[in-house]
């Protein structure tokens, strides 16, 4: 196994380079230990090496520099021109080379290689063994890109799938539909306007569930009253004295989007491994805060002394620490960080997004 720098600074293209010249030197000479002894026996060596060093630097430069500085950022006509001038200048600063190797052999450049005009070894030699470097490296780069692509939209696919299957055990498990209406039965005749308002609140926790969640993206304020929804029929549920200390953002703009149910895991977590202890505060904290397009997202609970915080603690919803950051590295690759914090009081994790913004609303939303 190679050590992890020789990938971290793309040493891997050097061994890639030089057995790519070799190819080409084999097929010149029809024999490939014949194109070996040639190589590194004779004085050809130098104009193998210029072949190899300037044509991976080129191409290095392309693929890391002016690919995602102007290709990527679609300013196509510049990265055009800075193409064809980095392939200029790669195919001339090969040319020293036949010099070199006409020095070393003790003869002229016109004896050994039939010329002796800088512009016909780069018309000739130089500048289309260039340009079919550049080329390749493009080819393969695009090509692992598109594998990468297609990979990742198939995963998401997977994902999506097997994010579905296990909220919709959860919508429709018998024990969190029983707890749930049974609280509410014994709310109709205690206190009427309760009830009806938790079963206003159940209402729209499904209808979420069932219709409005089929997208990859959804408006951040349909989550957000989802979030509300869940969060009221937990405590009613639970019926135990637990204190809730829930922070929303008051204003932020409408047209942002996420992913359904990333929020909604945490809250079931914390509830579910909240401390019931009579001799003790029991509660939960969860905070909302949108700066810009950026959301930071904290809960937090009280644990009991006695419970283990090991993976049972760590489980997001049946689905686990592990898949939840899957599924935000697949979603929000590069634009998550999740910090988990853990000791024998108290249970928190801090989830800093980047969110998406999504056209046709309204600018800015405001939470009553």
């Amino acid at each position: 196994m190679m050590p992890r720098w020789f990938y971290k600074y793309k040493l891997y293209h050097i061994p890639f380079w030089m057995f790519y010249q070799f190819i080409w030197w084999t097929v010149a000479v029809g024999n490939p230990i014949k194109a070996a002894g040639i190589i590194f026996t004779t004085t050809m060596f130098p104009k193998y090496f210029t072949y190899v060093f300037w044509e991976t630097l080129g191409v290095w430069f392309n693929l890391y520099f002016l690919l995602p500085r102007y290709f990527e950022k679609g300013k196509y006509t510049t990265y055009v021109l800075l193409l064809v001038a980095t392939t200029l200048i790669t195919a001339c600063c090969i040319v020293p080379g036949y010099y070199l190797t006409a020095s070393l052999a003790g003869t002229t450049v016109k004896e050994l290689f039939h010329t002796d005009s800088f512009l016909s070894i780069v018309l000739a030699n130089s500048l289309p063994s260039a340009i079919a470097a550049m080329t390749l490296a493009m080819s393969i780069k695009m090509g692992r890109s598109w594998l990468q692509t297609k990979n990742k939209e198939q995963m998401l696919e997977k994902e999506k799938l097997e994010t579905e299957l296990n909220y919709l055990k959860y919508q429709f498990n018998p024990h969190f539909l029983f707890n749930t209406i049974n609280s509410i039965f014994f709310l109709i005749h205690k206190n009427p306007d309760m009830a009806s308002a938790s079963l206003a609140k159940f209402s729209d926790l499904l209808r979420h569930q069932l219709y409005e969640c089929n997208d990859k993206q959804i408006l951040l304020n349909k989550e957000i009253a989802y979030l509300e929804n869940g969060i009221e029929l937990e405590r009613l549920r639970q019926n135990t004295n637990v204190e809730v200390d829930i922070q929303l953002p008051a204003l932020y703009d409408a047209r942002l989007g996420i992913a359904p149910f990333i929020l909604m895991t945490f809250v079931e977590n914390a509830f579910k491994h909240v401390s019931r202890q009579a001799d003790q505060t029991n509660w939960v904290q969860i905070e909302l805060q949108v700066a810009g397009q950026e959301l930071r997202f904290l809960v937090a609970n009280s644990v009991s002394v006695e419970e283990e915080a090991g993976e049972e603690v760590l489980r997001y919803g049946g689905i686990g620490l592990k898949n939840v950051r899957r599924r935000l590295d697949l979603m929000y690759p590069g634009q998550y960080e999740l910090a988990v914090n853990s000791n024998s009081s108290s249970f928190s994790i801090l989830l800093t997004l980047q969110l998406s913004v999504l056209q046709g609303v309204p600018l800015m939303h405001k939470i009553a």
